[in-house]
């Protein structure tokens, strides 16, 4: 299977049964979606979206979070990995904001990677969600899926793989399957027990074709030994 059949098969299937994938975390304006997904990284969505209510309550604009200091917000984040740097980066950044943005969330992205806490993916992960950009942010889980599935090969960094999926997937595709790759990699494919059997994009992923030529290999020199269980069969679970 060539990489170009990789992709048009995994991209027929994502339009099928994930035709309006999005982020999961919970936000109301630009701002407050720049805030999740600063405290998103190395935590989850999930806890994320328990610990923002409160933040927002308490710092519902950027005018509010300036005035605080990195003291003041921690005990909102404290639960987030990494608060103590987290809290330096929101008090910093909402003040660049106000000074240098009057409040508003630049739509530039180089602008928003000068904010304190925004990198590349952040800044990529706002322009594919609020206004749509032909983007391809790389987490985690983006850059372990791409790699599996076979998007990319041997991919050594989230720019390289960054580079080689916007170059595998029509532009006009890539603000939502950004999403395609993040939620399968959350649910689906999985870093420690990926749930091969269940997975729509088997046909199309290298590891399971792999996987099965294993299992068949093993098989025809054992014969006569027990039973093996079913070509790419792995346990499912988180």
């Amino acid at each position: 299977m060539t990489t170009q059949e990789r992709y048009e098969g995994v991209i027929a299937w994502f339009s099928e049964h994930m035709p309006a994938a999005e982020s999961e975390l919970h936000y109301e304006n630009p701002f407050q979606l720049l805030v999740a997904v600063v405290l998103s990284a190395q935590c989850t969505d999930k806890r994320v979206n328990m610990t923002t209510p409160a933040l927002f309550a308490a710092f519902p604009t950027p005018q509010a979070m300036a005035q605080a200091s990195a003291g003041e917000i921690f005990p909102y984040i404290r639960s987030i990995s990494y608060p103590n740097n987290k809290a330096r980066h929101l008090a910093s950044m909402a003040r660049m904001l106000c000074e240098e943005f009057g409040g508003e969330v630049p739509t530039d992205l180089q602008q928003l990677q000068r904010l304190p806490g925004v990198g590349r993916k952040t800044a990529n992960v706002l322009g594919a969600v609020l206004w749509q950009r032909e983007v391809m942010p790389v987490d985690t889980h983006v850059f372990r899926v791409a790699e599996r599935i076979g998007l990319t090969t041997r991919s050594k960094t989230p720019l390289q793989t960054e580079l080689r999926l916007e170059k595998g997937f029509p532009s006009h595709l890539l603000p939502i399957a950004h999403h395609w790759l993040i939620l399968h990699g959350r649910y689906v494919c999985t870093a420690r027990a990926p749930k091969c059997d269940g997975c729509g994009i088997a046909p199309w992923c290298r590891k399971y074709a792999a996987d099965r030529r294993a299992a068949g290999h093993a098989a025809g020199a054992h014969p006569a030994g027990p039973e093996a269980p079913a070509a790419g069969k792995i346990r499912g679970g988180k």
